[in-house]
């Protein structure tokens, strides 16, 4: 079994402070999507909401253990505090990733201590599987103040999952697509729009 941990703790300064979780698409806010894509996955037995005030009944809300240091502070909290020893890491702005695609990020997290997709050359590690061996260097990358999490990678054995593995699940763009900045949010209802 594995845990789930939506990491809701960033300041979101480009968002004037709204939190990005709040923000609504399809008529429900992300979170309520991402609720609903992580309950239908068969192999998580829990949900944690990793800092900031988003709350759920499905789910149990923490903070960050070394509050400020932006995500790595959210997937040290999740390492910390998650009952399984796998656990999905997922930004609180990513609408689209779905239940199949969470569920083989899971069923890969057996072959490496992270699981971490691609599309070209981006990774994206914060839709990804973390094993607790992880803790100590995120620990030591914590207390150094390197805070990076690609280069986190690098000390850490990982799984890559390639543009064509993705392609399964839908198109990895938009799979993978996050919302930084209004404008990205204007643009992300704008094609759903025209989609109609």
């Amino acid at each position: 079994m594995a845990s789930a941990a939506v990491l809701c703790g960033g300041l979101a300064r480009r968002f004037g402070g709204r939190p990005k979780w709040e923000l609504i698409v399809d008529g429900e806010t992300i979170l309520e999507r991402q609720m609903t894509t992580l309950s239908a996955v068969g192999s998580i037995d829990e949900v944690l909401l990793v800092g900031g005030t988003a709350a759920h009944p499905a789910a149990r809300s923490i903070l960050d253990h070394v509050p400020g240091l932006g995500p790595l502070s959210g997937i040290h909290a999740a390492l910390t505090e998650a009952r399984a020893n796998t656990v999905l890491v997922l930004a609180c702005d990513m609408p689209y990733v779905s239940a199949p695609l969470a569920a083989y990020l899971i069923e890969c997290g057996q072959e490496a201590d992270v699981v971490v997709p691609r599309v070209g050359n981006r990774y994206h590690p914060l839709c990804a599987v973390y094993a607790r061996s992880c803790l100590e260097p995120v620990s030591t990358r914590l207390a150094e103040r390197r805070l990076t999490i690609q280069d986190l990678l690098g000390d850490l054995r990982h799984r890559v999952v390639t543009d064509r593995e993705l392609e399964r699940f839908g198109e990895p763009h938009r799979l993978l697509q996050n919302v930084n900045t209004p404008v990205e949010y204007a643009a992300l209802r704008n094609s759903r729009d025209n989609q109609l």
